[in-house]
């Protein structure tokens, strides 16, 4: 199965207080898209790697990715996620890739273990994959006065991380008729009716958006074989 993975990373990053674009902020030295890039390529089940970057930060993406010379390329990215995903599936040539996954370059510790599950369902014959955690707190329903209205079984629910994986001829068809944005594409897919499967995914894909969360990925994740 040949696979490209799309990383949207034109977000600016202002819950980070970072000067920069959110990816390219540094841990340990080297930016989350770095990291990001080179994890997805590291998994062995990466052909091809599209970032998404600000149209006004091309030449610091491409900068920070010219390690990974012709596997990686750099796009202008949209006003918001979804319109950035679009921007990079649109600059791969249609039936190039069997597969395409959706990444985060703020989960830039995700280990292979994540991205060769869901290519290992799509493989199988799933259509759509998402890597997924149970929740570990108990989650309530509220109104917009901030008030309880109802307290969902987390036995059922679950927290979705990225990778997340798709049919190429899928993903281009839920991009092609949705207008607007989504907050993630697993949430394109749902809306036309077809199934998203889930697989394990892990707490190092914790996505890093606040300064707690840096902290973290500098004093713990970096240290992880």
């Amino acid at each position: 199965m040949k696979v490209v993975a799309l990383v949207p990373a034109a977000g600016r990053g202002e819950r980070l207080g970072a000067h920069v674009p959110k990816a390219l902020v540094p841990v340990a030295g080297t930016p989350l898209v770095t990291r990001a890039t080179r994890g997805l390529l590291d998994s062995g089940v990466v052909d091809a790697v599209v970032v998404a970057a600000p149209a006004d930060h091309l030449g610091d993406f491409e900068s920070c990715l010219a390690e990974f010379g012709d596997r990686c390329s750099v796009v202008a990215g949209g006003a918001d996620r979804t319109s950035s995903v679009r921007a990079a599936l649109e600059s791969v040539a249609s039936g190039a890739f069997d597969a395409v996954l959706v990444h985060d370059a703020a989960r830039a510790f995700t280990p292979p273990t994540v991205p060769c599950a869901v290519i290992e369902a799509l493989s199988g014959g799933a259509q759509a994959v998402v890597p997924v955690l149970p929740l570990a707190d108990t989650v309530k329903q509220v109104d917009a006065d901030g008030v309880v209205t109802g307290t969902p079984d987390r036995s059922s629910l679950r927290a979705v991380q990225t990778p997340q994986g798709f049919a190429e001829p899928l993903l281009r068809r839920v991009h092609a008729s949705a207008p607007g944005s989504a907050t993630d594409d697993a949430s394109l897919v749902e809306r036309v009716g077809i199934p998203v499967a889930t697989v394990m995914g892990h707490p190092h894909a914790m996505k890093i958006t606040t300064p707690f969360d840096l902290q973290i990925a500098e004093k713990i994740l970096v240290e992880q074989p």
